[in-house]
C-alpha cells in the first residue's frame, strides 16, 4: 500500500537554489528568441540555473541562468547569460563550436524520421525483408571520436537501427546489423548510409509485458502502512529528518541534485557535510569491432542529458510507503518547456538493524532499527533505465545506490558466428561486452569549507622490534595537498578509502572532524591506452579526483564533451594547474564503476544491477550519533511464556 504524504509547507519565499520553473523556463526563451542572433529555426540545450550567483544571493534576489541556443540555418551556436528578475534580459553571449551542443529528443525523433524518409534506407532495409518503415526504430548516437574525415566540421550522429513486428512490440531484441546510417543533425541530411552486409533478424519475441507469459502464483500481500504518516517533513525543496535537512535541486544536465546537506545530532549542529551532490557525468563504453558497436561510447549527460530523459514515477510501483513528490520543469530541443510530474520521489525504507546487542550474562537485549529517508529519480536512455537513490541514514551515513536495469543494447550476429566480444542472449542476437561509469560530484562542506583530502591505508608495522609478534598493522593517513596528487586509485588489498577533514573544527580527542569516502563499486577500461574511449574519458581512468572548487568547472569530463577533441577538457586538464587542496573549498568527483559481462538471465529485460558509493562519519562525532534512536515500540513475543527479546 502507498499514499501520498501531506502536502509540504510552502517556504515563506523561493529559496535561491530551487529548480528552474516552467515559467522561468519559458520566460528565458522568450528573452532568447527576442534577440536577432536566435532565427525561427533556433534549437535549445537546456537552461541551467546559475547556482554559484544562487549561494550568495537572498530570497527575492533576481536569479540568474546560462542556456545554450542554436541555429541550423545561420550555423551558429551561443551559451547565453541570462537575468530572469522582473527585466528578464541577457547579459552575455558566447559563441560556442556549433557541434558542441548535446541532442536532444526533439532532434532525436526528426532525424529518424528523415532516415525512414530516404530512400537508400529504405533500400537497405528492403534488402532485409523490411518494407514498413514505420516499423523500424532509429537511435541517433554520438559518434565523438568517430567523424568521418569528409565530414569534418559537421555537427553530427550515426543511427543504430531496431525493427519491430508491430507497433507493441520490443524493436531493441530485433537488432538490423549493419545498417548505420551517417546523419548531419543541422539540415538533418542522410550523408551516407553503410551497409556491412545482410545478417538473418531475430524472430523470437522480446516483449516482456504483463501477461507475455505465464506468470508464478502471486505474493501474498505485503503492505508498508504509516499510521501516523511520514517521519519527514517537507518546506518548499527543503526536507528535514531524523537530524537530516537537505534540499531538493534538479537540472537539465545532472537531472536529480542535492544541496546543503546538514546533520543535528548529539546536541549539536545543525552541521554541513556536503554542499552538493549529484551524478554529474555517465560514460558507457562497449568493446566490441562490430559495424554498430565500435562507434559506441557515451556521454549520456553531456551528450543527451538527465533532465528531459528523466520518469514520471507511478505510486505504489517506484516507491512504495508513504510518497512525497517533487515535480521537475525541463526544457525540449523546440524550446518547449514541460513539466515532468512525479520526478523525485521521497520515502522511508526500514533498513534493518541499526545496532544490536544482547548480553548473555544478564539475558538483556538492547536493539535500534534502522530507517534510511530515501532521495530517489529514474532516467530512460533509449533502451537503459537509470535508478539513482540517495539515502540518508539516522548514524549520520549517506549512500548512492545506482540500479541498473532496462534493455541490454544488442547487437546482430549470424548462427555460427563467433563472438569474442559478446555474448550470446538469443537466437541471432549478441550483447556486447561493456561498462557503466558514474562520476560523482561531491561539493564537501565538512563543518564548513576548509577541508582537505587524505587517503587512508592499513600497512604493516616494518619495524620487527616494534612488532615482535609479526601482526601489528598500522592506519597510516596520507594528506593530499595539491591537485597534482588528487587522481588517486582504490586498492582494496591495502583496506583504502579517503577521509575529507575540516581543517578547523576538532573531535573530543583531538582529531579533525571528517567524513570517510567508500567506492564499492569500480571499473577499469580494459583498452589500449590510444583507443578512443581512454582518450575521451580520461577521468574513469582514475576512482577519486579532488579538485578546488571552479564555478566554471561543472562537469568531469568538460562542459561540452559533444564531438569535442578527446581529452581536450576535463578534471584532467584542470588539474594541471596544481591548486593547493589543503584548506579549500574541495570538491571531490568520485568514479563509481560497473564492467557488464552480459547474461542470458538479463534477457529480454535486466533484472536491476547495483552500484554502491558510501559516505560515513569518521571523527565527526564525539562517539555513536544514533544512541538517541528510540527502541522499537512494537516486537514480536515467541510465545506467551518467552521473555521479549526485542527490546531487552
Amino acid at each position: 500500500m502507498s499514499t501520498l504524504a501531506p502536502e509540504p509547507v510552502p517556504a515563506d519565499a523561493p529559496h535561491p537554489l530551487d529548480p528552474l520553473t516552467v515559467t522561468e523556463l519559458a520566460t528565458a526563451v522568450g528573452v532568447l528568441r527576442a534577440d536577432t542572433r536566435v532565427p525561427d529555426d533556433a534549437r535549445f540545450w537546456g537552461v541551467a540555473l546559475d547556482e554559484d550567483h544562487a549561494r550568495r544571493a537572498a530570497p527575492g534576489d533576481t536569479r540568474r541562468a546560462r542556456a545554450v541556443v542554436f541555429s541550423p540555418s545561420a550555423r551558429h551556436a551561443f551559451e547565453v547569460d541570462l537575468e530572469l528578475g522582473d527585466k528578464p534580459q541577457a547579459t552575455a553571449w558566447r559563441e560556442l563550436d556549433v557541434r558542441s551542443p548535446g541532442c536532444s529528443s526533439e532532434e532525436a525523433r526528426q532525424a529518424a524520421a528523415a532516415c525512414r524518409a530516404d530512400p537508400r534506407f529504405r533500400e537497405a532495409l528492403a534488402l532485409r525483408g523490411i518494407h514498413d518503415v514505420s516499423l523500424v526504430m532509429v537511435d541517433p548516437e554520438s559518434i565523438g571520436g568517430f567523424e568521418p574525415p569528409e565530414y569534418a566540421g559537421r555537427r553530427l550522429t550515426w543511427g543504430s537501427v531496431w525493427h519491430r513486428t508491430d507497433e507493441d512490440d520490443n524493436g531493441y531484441a530485433r537488432p538490423v546489423q549493419g545498417v548505420v546510417p551517417i546523419i548531419d543533425m543541422e539540415t538533418m541530411e542522410i550523408l551516407h548510409i553503410e551497409d556491412h552486409g545482410v545478417i538473418p533478424l531475430s524472430e523470437e519475441s522480446g516483449v516482456f509485458a504483463a501477461g507475455t507469459v505465464a506468470e508464478r502464483p502471486a505474493l501474498k500481500p505485503l503492505e508498508v502502512v504509516q499510521p501516523g504518516g511520514p517521519s519527514f517533513t517537507v518546506t518548499g525543496q527543503r526536507i528535514d529528518w531524523q537530524g537530516w535537512s537537505v534540499r531538493v535541486g534538479f537540472s537539465h544536465r545532472e537531472g536529480l541534485v542535492l544541496h546543503d546537506l546538514s546533520f543535528a545530532a548529539a546536541g549539536k549542529g545543525p552541521r554541513q557535510v556536503i554542499r552538493r551532490a549529484a551524478v554529474n557525468e555517465m560514460y558507457v563504453p562497449y568493446f566490441d569491432t562490430a559495424s554498430t558497436q565500435y562507434r559506441k561510447n557515451f556521454f549520456d549527460w553531456g551528450e543527451y542529458g538527465a533532465g528531459p530523459l528523466t520518469n514520471s514515477l507511478a505510486l505504489g510501483c517506484d516507491c512504495l510507503g508513504v510518497i512525497q513528490y517533487f515535480d521537475a520543469a525541463v526544457l525540449g530541443g523546440d524550446g518547449v518547456p514541460r513539466l515532468i510530474p512525479n520526478a523525485v520521489c521521497v520515502h522511508e525504507e526500514d533498513d534493518g538493524i541499526l545496532w544490536k546487542h544482547h548480553d548473555g550474562r544478564t539475558g538483556r537485549t538492547e536493539v535500534r532499527r534502522s530507517r534510511r529517508l530515501i532521495i530517489s529519480a529514474f532516467a530512460t536512455v533509449a533502451n537503459y533505465d537509470y535508478g539513482f537513490y540517495w539515502s540518508l541514514y539516522q548514524d549520520g551515513s549517506v549512500m548512492l545506490e545506482i540500479k541498473m536495469t532496462g534493455i541490454l543494447s544488442a547487437t546482430g550476429v549470424e548462427e555460427d558466428e563467433a563472438t569474442p566480444y559478446a555474448r550470446r542472449v538469443a537466437p541471432n542476437v549478441a550483447v556486447t561486452n561493456h561498462q557503466h561509469f558514474f562520476s560523482v560530484r561531491l561539493d564537501m562542506a565538512v563543518d564548513g569549507d576548509p577541508n582537505r583530502l587524505v587517503e587512508v591505508t592499513a600497512e604493516h608495522e616494518p619495524d620487527p622490534v616494534l612488532d615482535p609478534y609479526g601482526n601489528a598493522a598500522r592506519t597510516v593517513l596520507r594528506p593530499i595537498l595539491s591537485e597534482s596528487e588528487g587522481a588517486r586509485r582504490t586498492d582494496p588489498s591495502r583496506a583504502l578509502h579517503w577521509r575529507v577533514e575540516s581543517t578547523e573544527s576538532r573531535n573530543r580527542m583531538g582529531e579533525p572532524t571528517a567524513y570517510r569516502v567508500h567506492l564499492e563499486n569500480t571499473a577499469v577500461l580494459p583498452v589500449r591506452e590510444d583507443s578512443v574511449c581512454a582518450r575521451r574519458a580520461p577521468f574513469v581512468g582514475r576512482q577519486l579526483w579532488a579538485t578546488a572548487y571552479d564555478a566554471q568547472r561543472r562537469f568531469v569530463g568538460g562542459e561540452y564533451p559533444n564531438q569535442a577533441e578527446p581529452g581536450a577538457d576535463g578534471v584532467h586538464k584542470w588539474q594541471e594547474e596544481n591548486r593547493s587542496l589543503d584548506g579549500t573549498d574541495l570538491v571531490l568527483w568520485a568514479t563509481v564503476g560497473s564492467h557488464h559481462f552480459p547474461r542470458p538471465e538479463e534477457w529480454p529485460v535486466m533484472p536491476v544491477a547495483k552500484a554502491r558509493l558510501r559516505l560515513e562519519p569518521d571523527g565527526f562525532f564525539d562517539r555513536n550519533p544514533a544512541l538517541d534512536v528510540p527502541a522499537p515500540n512494537s516486537c514480536h513475543t515467541p510465545s506467551p511464556s518467552a521473555p521479549d527479546h526485542c527490546c531487552g
